[in-house]
């Protein structure tokens, strides 16, 4: 049975190098995007664009009629106050999260990833918090810690709920990590031979077991997620296991690999808003 769920699969993404691998080699983020959502509609023409920021949950009305009974009362609501008091609570010098982030750290995070031209990299959201503890002498995070960077991050994105995602992508630097990101997200690898348009976007509203694939347009808006109730999983967490399903060898959370491949997701989600603490089952 699982080989058969493998082969539908396979056999499904046959044309899609032809829609997107190749047609948008070098299209401009915008025109990725486009391309994308014109797949999508075309395929599910039903499905409404502003509903893509639930995931899977847009195709299907039940699962989606389940979680909004559950967020009324989210179970993971003291996994966000800690991340709350984690973020109010001063360094030893005194200052605070606060102090280092633009805005206070509201209304941000729909920014990142984020090209530092200083640094000539993708530099993430988590990437940011570290950078903060260590200008004021505390020690960084595990980036792969959900108790601790997880948590505080979950948190500071119920600072920009609702925020448009705006991920910008303008220098000839930036352009390139961007297009290495994009690479990752349609190279196949692993035993399987997948890539993760395999899943998302060939294959996305169709079931993998028990599973409804979610679209790549409106992803990443909505993580780090909370699986079965208080189990934290972030984004580049959620890569690991991907690559862990197609029997690859996953790249190291916060690598050149994993921040490209967010910079380009994440932009193909720009323009839908942020929709922070959800849960996953």
């Amino acid at each position: 049975m699982k080989q058969q769920i493998i082969m539908k699969l396979l056999t499904g993404m046959a044309g899609l190098g032809m829609v997107l691998g190749v047609a948008t080699v070098h299209a401009s983020p915008e025109q990725d995007k486009q391309d994308l959502i014109k797949y999508y509609s075309t395929k599910y023409p039903n499905v409404k664009l502003e509903d893509y920021v639930y995931g899977a949950l847009a195709f299907d009305p039940d699962s989606k009629a389940q979680y909004d009974a559950i967020m009324e009362f989210p179970p993971f609501d003291s996994q966000i106050d800690a991340g709350r008091k984690m973020w109010e609570t001063p360094f030893k010098n005194g200052k605070t999260y606060a102090d280092c982030l633009p805005n206070g750290g509201k209304m941000i995070a729909g920014n990142y990833p984020m090209f530092d031209e200083t640094k000539g990299k993708v530099v993430t959201l988590e990437d940011v918090v570290n950078d903060c503890r260590v200008a004021n002498g505390e020690a960084p995070f595990k980036l792969s810690d959900p108790k601790t960077i997880g948590v505080l991050s979950a948190y500071m994105r119920t600072l920009s709920d609702g925020m448009i995602m705006n991920v910008k992508v303008q220098s000839p630097k930036a352009m390139a990590a961007y297009e290495d990101g994009k690479r990752t997200f349609f190279r196949r690898t692993g035993q399987l031979n997948f890539a993760c348009a395999t899943c998302h976007v060939q294959n996305a509203g169709t079931r993998l077991r028990s599973e409804l694939l979610s679209p790549a347009v409106g992803q990443a808006v909505h993580w780090p997620v909370f699986r079965g109730g208080e189990n934290l999983v972030t984004l580049q967490g959620r890569y690991s296991g991907c690559f862990k399903m197609i029997r690859a060898v996953p790249p190291a959370e916060d690598s050149t690999v994993m921040n490209d491949l967010e910079y380009f997701h994440s932009a193909m989600s720009n323009g839908l808003p942020m929709k922070a603490s959800v849960f996953r089952k």
